[in-house]
This record gives structure tokens, sequence and C-alpha cells, in this order.
């Protein structure tokens, strides 16, 4: 065969590669299309119509970013969604990380027991729970009458209609997203690197600082960012148990929508919150993979 044929042939067979390949990615698109169309409609557009309310008080404004950043009640309602969302992943962690680690090590029947009693609660509706909550911390609930009934108090205690109420409910309601990551980077934990650092002298609580712990720390992290990015848009739970007086960012949203009528108010400050929450997963992904915070491995 002389060059020019070896040339002619070369170009033939790059031309069938070529077209092959626009065939199969022409078969992926059309795959992907259905998908696309719903990401589209039910992301892209209710984002961007967010994006557009936010900007628009009869003409294009910087209006409703600006009142965010002045007005000392958004301040007030962010430092205190903030602040308790701190505080229930906090106690979330505490809470969750030994009953995860008791799962782990309990033998199957009781992992099991446990696991499904982190489960359960996820059959019944936030509402509910939340009124659940309500029953048992009001002025004549169930635990104020029984530390009355025991002596212990005179006056009934202020756990309801505050933050404190607040916080417990939302502990509780948000403590399986702890729970579940948690144990499923423990499973993951070779068993032999723990047998390891005991083989070498080390006490159970010195291996399981240097080594179980460290180990432990995707799913830590994982778990604290999804309780967090939670609680910095619960609504129902805050609303009920804090009686009105714990006004967090939803519930900025949801009176600037019911009693104003200010949906580019509305837009901005769920637009800012979304902000928020975006820096959050960046800086987590700085740590751990996104796929690991939500679980797709």
């Amino acid at each position: 065969m002389s060059v020019a044929q070896a040339t002619l042939a070369r170009d033939d067979v790059m031309d069938i590669a070529i077209r092959h390949a626009r065939r199969e990615q022409g078969t992926m698109l059309l795959l992907l299309a259905p998908a696309l169309v719903v990401v589209a409609v039910l992301l892209v557009l209710p984002l961007g119509w967010l994006v557009w309310q936010s900007f628009w008080n009869d003409g294009l404004t910087l209006e409703h970013y600006r009142r965010i950043a002045t007005d000392p009640a958004y301040w007030t309602s962010f430092t205190l969604t903030f602040r308790i969302s701190f505080l229930v992943t906090g106690l979330a962690l505490l809470l969750g990380y030994p009953v995860a680690y008791a799962a782990l090590k309990l033998p199957p029947f009781w992992a099991n027991v446990v696991l499904a009693l982190v489960v359960l609660p996820f059959w019944t509706s936030v509402l509910v729970r939340a009124y659940a909550w309500l029953i048992l911390l009001q002025r004549t609930g169930l635990i104020n009458e029984a530390l009355a009934g025991l002596g212990l108090i005179d006056q009934p205690l202020e756990l309801a209609y505050n933050e404190l109420g607040t916080i417990i409910a939302t502990v509780h309601i948000l403590l399986p997203f702890m729970v579940l990551p948690l144990y499923a980077t423990m499973q993951k934990i070779p068993g032999d690197l723990v047998q390891a650092g005991a083989s070498l002298g080390g006490t159970p609580l010195h291996v399981f600082w240097r080594v179980f712990l460290p180990l432990s720390m995707p799913g830590v992290i994982a778990g604290t960012v999804l309780v967090f990015i939670l609680c910095l848009g619960f609504y129902i739970t805050p609303e009920l148990l804090g009686g009105g007086r714990v006004l967090m960012v939803s519930m900025i949203v949801s009176r600037n929508v019911e009693l104003y009528a200010e949906w580019g108010a509305a837009s901005a400050v769920a637009l800012v919150l979304l902000a928020c929450v975006g820096l959050l997963f960046f800086a987590a992904s700085r740590l751990i993979s996104l796929e690991r915070i939500l679980g797709a491995r």
C-alpha cells in the first residue's frame, strides 16, 4: 500500500470514529433530555424567578438588599438563626455520636433496634412531632407536672414558646440526620486498625482518641453540615415552639409573603440565605467531597 492510500485509509477511520462519537453524544442528549427538562422546570425557572423578584419593585432596584443590609431586624433574625443552628448542630453531634458508636458496637439485633428507633420518627410528620413537644414542654405539660409532682419545682419552668423549647424540639427532629451519616462512616472503619492500636499497648480510650475518632471525622463533617443547613431553613418547629418570639429567617420570608405581600423582599431574604448555604457547602467541600456529604457514597 502506498503512502497516499495509507493516508486515505487513516482519514476514513478517523471520520468513522468522529461520526460514531457524534451519534453517541446525540443519543446521550436524547436520554438526558427528560431529566434536563425536569431540572429546568423545577429548579432553574423557580430560582430565576426568585432572582428576578428580588431585584424588582416597580422597576429594577437594589432596595430589598439595601433593607437587608441596613435594617437591624434582619440582622437580628440572621444572628438568631445562625446561633440556634450552631447550638442545635453541637447538641445533635454530642447526642448523635454516642448513639452511632453504640449501634456499631452492639450485637446485630440490638444495633438494628437502635437504628430502627433512630429512623422511626421519619414515619411521623414534623408538624406532629412539633405539637408533641409543645404538649410536653408547655407550662401545664407533662414535664412540668412531673417535676412539680416530685416536688422539684414550685413554679412551672419556661420550656416552651422561647428559644430553649425551639432548640430542644429541633435537636430531636434533626438528630437522625446526624446519626445516620456517622453510623455509615463508622461502619467503614477497618476493625484491624483498632485491633492494631490495642496490640501496640494502647488503652481503649487512647485507641479511640488516636485511631477511631480521626477516621470517623468524615461522618462528623457530613452530619454537621447536613444538620446545620437544614436548621438554617427550619420553619414549623420555631413557629410553634417559639410562640412568635423566636423569629428565624424562614419566618421572615413567610411574613413578608403572607402579611405584607412583599414578594421582592421575601425573595431577597431567601437568596441571601441560599448564598449562605452555598458558602457553607463550598467550605465543607474543601474538607470532604460533596458526594459523601449528600450520601452518594
